[in-house]
């Protein structure tokens, strides 16, 4: 006969079926049976059921093992009664989540919704606990109120489903967010309301605010702004301010909110005294250049940060990693305060390993040999961040981020972890593009700047198009020795129809190969010096000009050059594509040497400056310039015309058309269209641009747009077109540049300023590329 022993529901009551209130007594497991399992295992039971077969319990400790099977959760009743020596355990269980659905949701993604259910328990085949199902009512609630809608509801339902399951229905009502009708500013003396407001990104409700949702209210903004106030005060020489309070009210229908912050500025304090306190390991006076405040200057907590961090950067040279800076300000009675920077230096550290993470393909040799950080060495903090900026230049890598971490155990080691992020540095591609100077371009492209992993580049390329037909190969060793002299090889042959550039008539056929040798005589500069030969055959037009009817019949046709040349290559850009800030300088000759059938040279000197005008870089100021000088010598009074200089166009000056600017062609005989574009042995170019934010695209790494001035002109002395700066061609406009998924885009509007009667004007003028 069954006998209850227990009965235990949510409360763990005792339940006695009418039988004798039995069983305090003890008595002996034979047998455990459960009841009313459907998904549950009994296993599962069993290892949760703290009492075996054999064991004797009496109803105490009968209790205590039902309530751990109940701290399972998957349970909503247990009883336990027994038949003579079997323990018979009846459970009712939890039902199971069949489904969840949501709707009304939209500025939260149902994504994250369920992403908050599953971290909470609640997932289709889960067992279902209501208590959690409320208790994430109100976590879903809290989140649209903290962006401003008050008025939203959430409405969570469990509806009961056949064979012990529920489906759950989440209905959401976002509602709209309230709208900042005031923000009310009290306890300012020494700016005014509009001053602080200012700084706020959050904006009182007007018709652009409410385009811009800047009127929306959210806490996290308000936190926000309260810091920006308390920074705008604090780097003005306010100590003592703080905010003593900020309140938000909403209206009765929960539709508009007003804003009050009470502050307290207090003085201003300036620099009475400068100190330096600690162990200075570098001089004082050293570090005392590093320090460019003095007495009476308005005290500013960005500024006393900034010298902070550039004292521990001083200290991190000489291998102190862990040095640390604090500046403390001591206000006086007279609104003046002594700033005390107190230098704690810390042990000299030294590197036990340099170590690489996520260069999957390429090979740790590679990465070592652009280290400046030496293992072994004094751990040196702009060494550790030079050995960065070298891997990032490498251009295999979409991210690189170092770590210097201490050995555990020592106080004085640490280890420096570089990890980085490979990108593709391979291509296999076709191309087709346009461009109004050169038509249609095609063109086929085979590149790999990391071969095998080995930091070698090997590329080979064909293009055509209908002015040039080219095809190249290429091989460079950037690492030909240790001390990081490159070597490379490279073979050509282009053949080249000028008239399609809206030069003078004529076709070149050049082929040809070059060895070159670089050598780094610093981090941002290098000398290279190359060793070349080429074969250049010249061929007449339908209207060839009377400048090359001349040179052939005076030099021939066919022409085999040596050529030798050098270059000086300085850059501090930050970027391979669009710099921001930086600059780069080159200046390189190239030299027909005796023996060639042509003996001549060019030489050209290259600027790019970029200033930043803001610290997010979304203004910058950028200056260019571009001139170069060609001439013969050794009996030749003048370099041979099909290597000259030509202006005009994307890249020159903009807003007249490609190659056209200079001294035009003699027509030949009979020939009674317009002179063509010859160029000249003198170039003179530069631009002036002001790069600002392109509306409507945020900050974009892309993207440019930029208002220009253009100057520039290609001159001839050897027909007597010689410098004058009355000569000199002007331009303004603005351009627009965009990196895009299908291929790089450019165009620009361009208004000639001083163009003059013959001149080719252009005012609009694109290029558009395409990859696929």
């Amino acid at each position: 006969m069954r006998r209850s022993l227990l009965g235990v529901a949510v409360g763990f009551a005792v339940a006695t079926m009418g039988m004798k209130p039995a069983l305090a007594d003890e008595f002996t497991v034979a047998d455990i049976e459960v009841e009313g399992l459907q998904r549950v295992s009994a296993g599962t039971v069993f290892s949760a059921f703290p009492v075996n077969i054999g064991e004797q319990v009496d109803e105490s400790e009968l209790a205590d093992a039902i309530r751990s099977l109940f701290k399972t959760g998957l349970f909503t009743d247990i009883k336990a009664s027994r038949d003579e020596g079997v323990l018979i355990i009846s459970v009712r269980e939890r039902p199971s989540i069949s489904s969840i659905d949501i709707e009304g949701n939209k500025n939260i993604e149902t994504d994250m919704l369920m992403d908050a259910l599953a971290k909470a328990g609640l997932q289709e085949g889960q067992v279902f606990r209501r208590a959690t199902l409320e208790r994430l009512e109100l976590e879903i609630l809290r989140s649209y109120i903290a962006q401003g809608r008050y008025n939203a509801r959430v409405n969570a339902t469990a509806d009961e489903l056949p064979r012990n399951r529920v489906a759950i229905n989440l209905k959401i009502n976002e509602g709209s967010v309230a709208a900042i009708q005031h923000i009310n500013i009290v306890g300012n003396h020494d700016f005014s309301e509009e001053q602080l407001l200012n700084l706020f990104e959050l904006k009182t409700s007007d018709w652009w605010n409410s385009i811009t949702n800047s009127d929306k209210y959210a806490r996290e903004k308000l936190s926000g702004d309260l810091e920006s106030l308390r920074s705008f005060y604090l780097d003005r020489g306010y100590l003592d301010f703080s905010v003593e309070s900020s309140q938000v009210s909403i209206s009765p229908d929960k539709q508009k909110v007003f804003i009050a912050i009470a502050i307290n500025e207090g003085p201003q304090y300036t620099v009475s005294d400068v100190k330096l306190r600690g162990d200075l390991i570098v001089g004082e006076d050293e570090l005392r250049k590093l320090i460019p405040i003095q007495k009476g200057d308005v005290i500013s907590r960005a500024k006393m940060t900034a010298i902070s961090e550039a004292l521990s950067f001083r200290l991190g040279k000489e291998g102190y990693a862990f040095a640390n800076v604090n500046a403390v300000p001591e206000p006086g009675d007279d609104n003046t305060a002594s700033v005390t920077f107190y230098v704690e230096p810390g042990k000299r550290a030294y590197v036990r390993r340099v170590n690489f993470d996520g260069n999957v393909s390429t090979r740790d040799d590679v990465l070592r040999q652009e280290m400046t950080q030496m293992e072994g060495g004094v751990a040196s903090s702009d060494r550790i961040e030079y050995s960065k900026t070298q891997l990032e230049r490498l251009g295999f890598f979409k991210t690189v981020n170092v770590d210097t971490v201490p050995v555990p155990g020592t106080d004085d080691q640490v280890d420096v972890n570089y990890s980085v992020e490979e990108q593709p540095t391979g291509s296999l591609s076709a191309s087709v593009g346009f461009s109004q100077s050169s038509g249609v371009i095609l063109g086929a492209n085979v590149s790999e700047n990391n071969f095998f992993g080995s930091g070698k580049r090997v590329s080979f390329g064909v293009n055509v198009s209908n002015a040039v037909k080219s095809a190249n190969v290429s091989y460079l060793d950037p690492y030909y020795t240790v001390d990081g002299v490159s070597r490379g090889f490279s073979l050509f042959a282009r053949k080249t129809d000028y008239q399609q550039q809206d030069i003078s008539s004529y076709l070149l056929d050049e082929y040809g190969g070059k060895v070159t040798f670089g050598y780094p005589t610093d981090s941002i500069t290098r000398l290279n010096f190359g060793f070349g030969v080429t074969r250049s055959n010249l061929k007449q037009g339908l209207y060839t000009s009377k400048q090359v009817q001349d040179f052939i019949a005076k030099e021939g046709d066919s022409f085999d050059n040596f050529f030798l040349s050098g270059s000086w290559n300085r850059s501090t850009l930050n970027r391979g594509v669009l710099p921001t800030d930086g600059y780069s300088q080159s200046i390189s000759l190239n030299v027909a040497v005796p023996g060639s059938d042509l003996t001549f040279y060019k030489l050209s000197h290259k600027t790019n400056f970029y200033f930043p005008l803001t610290d997010n870089h979304h203004w910058i100021f950028r200056a260019r310039s571009d001139i170069g000088y060609g001439d013969g010598y050794a009996g030749r009074s003048q370099m041979p015309f099909y290597e000259h200089f030509y202006a005009g166009g994307f890249g020159s000056v903009r807003g007249y058309k490609s190659n056209s600017l200079g001294l035009r062609a003699e027509n030949s005989e009979f020939d009674y269209s317009s002179p063509d574009p010859f160029g000249g042995n003198l170039l003179t170019e530069g631009s002036l641009e002001l790069i600002t934010p392109t509306p409507f695209a945020g900050d974009s790494r892309s993207m440019r747009t930029s208002v220009f001035i253009d100057g520039g002109q290609v001159f001839d002395t050897d027909r007597g077109f010689d410098p004058a700066l009355g000569d000199i061609r002007l331009s303004a406009g603005v351009s627009f540049q965009w990196i895009t998924a299908v291929g790089p885009l450019a165009f620009s509007l361009a208004k000639p300023l001083n163009d003059k009667p013959g001149d080719d004007t252009q005012l609009f003028q694109f290029s558009l590329g395409q990859t696929f």
